[in-house]
């Protein structure tokens, strides 16, 4: 009697040590989020030469055009962000369109744009979410714009070069983003506070 046996993927297996090692340790555990990390290959957004370290527990660097954040990073802002069938959200992307092949199926419709388009104002239409993938240190009123009233933002937020995840609802036209936790983020330069002169 011979007994058949079925082995995964090995890439598949690395997203299943991911959900297992990873986030269900670090507290999510929301079935949304695993499900649509396990779905979507984290290799799949990077160059050939980078997807063996697609599953490690920090941010894949790409050069000039950007990053793959952690695993963690992303299983919290969607945890954060309680994304509804019903929203229309805007991701700001920090150089992989991983975040939005995550949350595209969770929600009404959804649209990207670069972290360079988002900072110079670039955007449609107020959104009900709007996602930043990665630290920002100042949020452009041209951004904050495209927030629909009683809309949400969930980002990085650098203070103090202390990386946090942030979230924020818009009242009364103001955003007041709250951390939430002190992640390690890989942080967006387009969106660093302006300089401002000082006096010796």
């Amino acid at each position: 009697m011979s007994i058949m046996t079925t082995t995964l993927p090995d890439t598949a297996v690395a997203r299943r040590a991911m959900i297992d090692s990873q986030l269900r340790t670090s507290g999510v555990n929301e079935e949304y989020v695993l499900a649509r990390m396990l779905a979507v290959p984290r290799e799949d957004f990077l160059p050939a030469d980078k997807a063996s370290v697609a599953y490690i527990d920090r941010a894949v660097m790409l050069g000039e055009q950007g990053y793959l954040a952690a695993p963690l990073f992303y299983g919290k802002l969607l945890m954060e962000a309680a994304p509804a069938p019903t929203d229309r959200v805007l991701v700001v992307e920090g150089g992989t369109s991983y975040l939005a092949a995550l949350l595209r199926p969770l929600v009404a419709g959804l649209d990207a744009i670069s972290a360079a388009d988002a900072a110079a104002g670039a955007g449609g239409a107020p959104y009900d979410l709007i996602l930043i993938d990665g630290a920002i240190e100042h949020l452009p009123d041209a951004l904050a714009a495209r927030l629909a009233d009683d809309g949400r933002l969930v980002t990085g937020l650098l203070l103090r070069q202390v990386t946090r995840l942030a979230s924020g609802r818009k009242v009364a036209g103001q955003i007041n983003l709250q951390p939430v936790e002190d992640l390690g983020i890989p942080v967006l330069h387009a969106f660093d506070a302006p300089k401002r002169w000082t006096f010796a």
